[in-house]
């Protein structure tokens, strides 16, 4: 690849990544100004956790979003103050705590799934069944790099 292109890719990559980070911000919280983004995929996390049958203790969504327990434990805090989320002790093992959606919690990642649902049928709407394999080939292997590089 040419200097001209790994240079357009690159502008692309950080743009794009730019404008769906803004974009989501915007209106994946439309409707729940008090939830910043960084709650709304904590969140998230949570009602596919609760949702998957996974597990859906505090140490496991902390551990899924990559970050330590005492920065999970203050945003769960925040989150439970806000009324999307609830603790709940293990009734197994009591030293365990349990993260649920409330009914608000459900609402919002409902939005956050239409949000992507529609970003995803708008990006796809005009393209080809054959270049919609060939888009989803390549962020495949974007993701890979980023797994095997720096997601451990």
């Amino acid at each position: 690849m040419s200097g001209e292109h790994v240079q357009a890719l690159n502008g692309f990559l950080v743009r794009v990544f730019n404008d769906i980070l803004k974009t989501e911000e915007v209106h994946a919280t439309d409707g729940f100004p008090d939830l910043t983004l960084r709650e709304l995929h904590l969140l998230v996390e949570i009602c596919a956790a609760v949702d998957a049958g996974r597990d859906n203790r505090a140490s496991a969504i902390a551990a899924a979003q990559r970050v330590t327990a005492g920065t999970l434990t203050q945003a769960v805090s925040q989150l439970e103050r806000k009324g999307y989320v609830e603790r709940v002790r293990d009734r197994t093992d009591k030293r365990s705590v349990r993260l649920y959606p409330t009914e608000r919690g459900r609402d919002a990642d409902r939005r956050h799934a239409a949000f992507h649902q529609e970003m995803i049928e708008e990006v796809v709407a005009e393209l080809p069944q054959e270049e919609q394999l060939v888009l989803l080939r390549a962020l495949d292997r974007i993701s890979k790099f980023f797994q095997e590089k720096y997601v451990k």
